[in-house]
């Protein structure tokens, strides 16, 4: 699957694209000119993994608002994403065709810690920022050893010190059971709710893994029903979390059910889980819930809306990807506006890294965007929440949770 998002120039485009200066002034890598800026992506719209499908399109009716409004610095964006199905060897296919076919300058949001993973020392060889890739993965704030990768979101060892918290904090003696995804994203988010725990570690009881190729997890489940655990951790994509919580209902289990950030989509997960079933889950947020009427009178939600409305009229409004997809975009927008004409990928990657004070504005309040030379970790604030039944309700503070690899 190919997505372009690339809007015509107009005479004002134009007129700001000269008014940048003359060519002289201009530094340009594969990827950029005058007048565009090339921005690749991976997202998985097949596979076990599509419910993030989302996310891409999302992008793309993002750049096509950018473009339509003039571009970044008079240039248009031409935005390439191509479909992995959750897939690493795909992905390196694919990233392979990005930088070496169609020479963009960055690829930009690839999803998924396994795919990323595939494809991590390839973009630092060929000195190519992968820049904001949407995994958690501890490991893409490296900037020492990967200075070409940069993560965005909270990292997964910080959201497991969360979890470990909540719970040491208000289930003192339970057990806990932990359902995982087995690969790079699975381990790390287990490893930091264990660190969390720190010597009440052997409060957990089971740590039950599952493949994304694995056509149900019932048996994974009924394992850790069996296991006695009280506390349950679920550590899955949208798939395997929704199934999860449909499972733990038709078992009649009844534990406290913690779901992964990256899961908690109320469209993308609950919704198909069954929102009774889903009722009083757990999870944590740093972005505002489009869900939540607290939010109803806020600008910035209203400019949400507005940009769903005019731009991507099938996506779904009640879906925390879709908010997630253009949060993000803002945050490469900012980069790129700050490069300004000096659109090389090593000038990209020291803007990218010089990220003071950002408030992206469907952020959760006090969630920050503060990155460094030696910072690759953009957010580092959570909130936890519980499920309603219709919708997210945020409690207790703002925790920040650093971690360095």
């Amino acid at each position: 699957m190919r997505i372009r998002s690339y809007v015509t120039w107009t005479g004002l485009a134009v007129a700001l694209a000269l008014a940048a200066g003359p060519a002289g002034a201009q530094q340009y890598d594969p990827g950029a000119t005058d007048t565009t800026i090339k921005i690749g992506n991976i997202n998985p719209y097949s596979g076990p993994a599509s419910a993030y499908g989302t996310i891409g399109k999302t992008l793309a009716a993002y750049f096509d608002k950018v473009n339509k409004e003039g571009g970044i610095n008079g240039r248009q964006i031409e935005f390439i994403s191509y479909d992995d199905g959750y897939s690493p060897p795909k992905a390196v296919e694919q990233a392979r065709k990005l930088v070496e076919s169609d020479e963009v300058l960055l690829i930009f949001q690839s999803l998924g810690t396994p795919s990323n993973s595939a494809i991590h020392k390839y973009m630092n060889v060929k000195k190519v920022p992968q820049l904001f890739v949407a995994t958690g993965a501890t490991k893409w704030g490296d900037p020492e050893n990967f200075p070409w990768t940069m993560g965005w979101q909270p990292n997964y060892q910080s959201e497991g010190r969360i979890y470990a918290t909540y719970i040491k904090d208000n289930h003192p003696d339970a057990k806990i059971a932990v359902l995982f995804q087995n690969d790079d994203y699975g381990k790390d988010l287990l490893k930091g709710l264990t660190d969390g725990l720190g010597d009440k570690a052997s409060m957990i009881v089971a740590e039950v893994p599952y493949e994304t190729s694995d056509p149900t997890i019932d048996s994974q489940m009924i394992k850790l029903k069996d296991s006695g655990a009280d506390v349950l951790v679920t550590i899955a994509t949208p798939k395997f979390a929704a199934q999860s919580i449909r499972k733990v209902a038709e078992l009649d289990w009844h534990p406290v059910h913690i779901v992964n950030n990256v899961s908690q989509s109320v469209g993308g997960v609950l919704k198909p889980a069954g929102l009774d079933n889903a009722t009083g889950v757990l999870s944590t947020g740093y972005l505002k819930d489009p869900t939540d009427p607290q939010w109803k009178d806020d600008p910035a939600y209203a400019d949400w809306v507005a940009f769903m409305d005019e731009y991507y009229p099938d996506g779904d409004k009640t879906s925390s990807f879709t908010v997630y997809g253009y949060t993000v975009g803002q945050t490469l927008k900012q980069v790129l506006e700050q490069a300004g004409g000096d659109l090389t990928r090593a000038n990209v990657m020291k803007q990218a890294a010089s990220l003071r004070g950002l408030e992206p504005p469907m952020a959760l309040p006090g969630i920050i965007v503060n990155t460094s030379e030696t910072d690759f970790f953009p957010i580092e604030q959570m909130q936890m929440m519980k499920f309603n039944g219709e919708r997210w309700e945020m409690f207790g503070p703002v925790i920040s949770g650093e971690v360095r690899s």
